[in-house]
């Protein structure tokens, strides 16, 4: 399931990594900009004038690399931000959390091109790996890193198919044609013929009942999950550019999706989408009810990573995904 693309140079002795660059903002850094490397800052809702422009314009469509997604996970993975040079892309910088299985390490991102080449020494020799690489930026830095340009150093460039991104063509999840999607429809089916249904867009009037929604899932959970990062989102959604819709089953809400237009308009990607698990069927019609109201200039939409969980990987396979916005990573070995 996993490939390997392995590219090495000359043997190397292991060194340990550099101490992490210091982060204090720039005294003359005004609101709402980003410092240049090697300086970093904390994201703020100031940057969003200046991140989420550049960003949008990513064409691969990785759904870390929005604006609301890295600001909103901001705390969970430690962001710091930078910028490869004054009119460059963004050099996020971050901490994977410590697991039951590995120890925390650090990482950096690049989501709009490859750094030059003393750019990514220097952030290699501070950092574990660099993370969620795309296949644009991928192509772009192959050269940097097979012509002889980190001398001795060895490295391996992997396939990081837990966060790979599932996407599905938008008109499939609206018609769910076929014996692949019969399950799926009977349920969408036993969901409108059981329960009076609405959907409406999201409004600020509208985010309390959503709030009463995602209280609900945590309780019928049993555990937290993402519902701080979940409620920041609809508390912030309409700072963050973000749109959804709430489902109502009679009269009562049910569910919710909430997300964002990505890959210049090609993609639409769903960061959350919450349910009362009461209502039988109520995932399989917002599935369906979200794609159809989309804009039709949205060919695809782009239903995140399974993040390793084979219960959710099982999940997101049984609506037989059309492509994948793949990932690598890059480590020194």
């Amino acid at each position: 399931m996993f490939s390997e693309l392995a590219a090495k140079g000359q043997a190397r002795t292991k060194k340990q990594l550099s101490p992490a660059p210091n982060i204090p903002l720039p005294n003359d850094l005004g609101a709402g900009q980003v410092p240049c490397y090697p300086d970093f800052a904390p994201l703020s809702l100031d940057q969003k004038t200046t991140m989420h422009p550049r960003l949008s314009l990513t064409a691969d469509g990785v759904s870390e690399f929005t604006f609301s997604c890295l600001y909103l996970f901001r705390n969970r993975y430690h962001y710091r931000i930078s910028r490869n040079g004054p009119n460059g892309g963004f050099i996020i910088s971050g901490i994977q959390p410590e697991t039951a299985s590995k120890a925390a390490q650090t990482f950096f991102m690049t989501p709009c091109e490859p750094p030059e080449r003393t750019i990514l020494e220097s952030l290699f020799a501070t950092h574990h790996y660099w993370k969620n690489i795309s296949e644009t930026v991928l192509e772009s830095s192959q050269l940097r890193l097979t012509n002889g340009q980190f001398g001795k150093q060895e490295f391996a460039i992997s396939e990081d198919r837990d966060n790979f991104d599932y996407l599905y063509l938008r008109d499939k999840l609206v018609e769910l044609k076929g014996k692949k999607y019969h399950k799926k429809k009977n349920l969408v089916n036993q969901f409108k013929n059981t329960y009076t249904h609405e959907q409406r867009p999201l409004t600020r009037e509208l985010v309390p009942q959503a709030i009463e929604i995602l209280d609900r899932w945590r309780q019928d959970k049993g555990e937290e999950g993402d519902y701080q990062v979940a409620r920041e989102a609809l508390e912030l959604f309409d700072s963050l550019t973000l749109r959804g819709y709430i489902y109502f089953a009679d009269g009562k809400p049910a569910g919710y999706c909430l997300g964002e237009s990505i890959a210049k308009g090609r993609m639409f990607a769903v960061h959350f989408e919450k349910a009362i698990d009461h209502y039988k069927g109520i995932y399989q019609y917002m599935n369906q009810a979200f794609a159809s109201a989309l804009p039709r200039f949205f060919t695809y939409i782009n239903r995140e990573q399974d993040i390793g969980d084979l219960g959710l990987r099982q999940a997101k396979m049984t609506y037989r995904p059309d492509d994948f916005v793949k990932k690598y990573s890059v480590r020194f070995i």
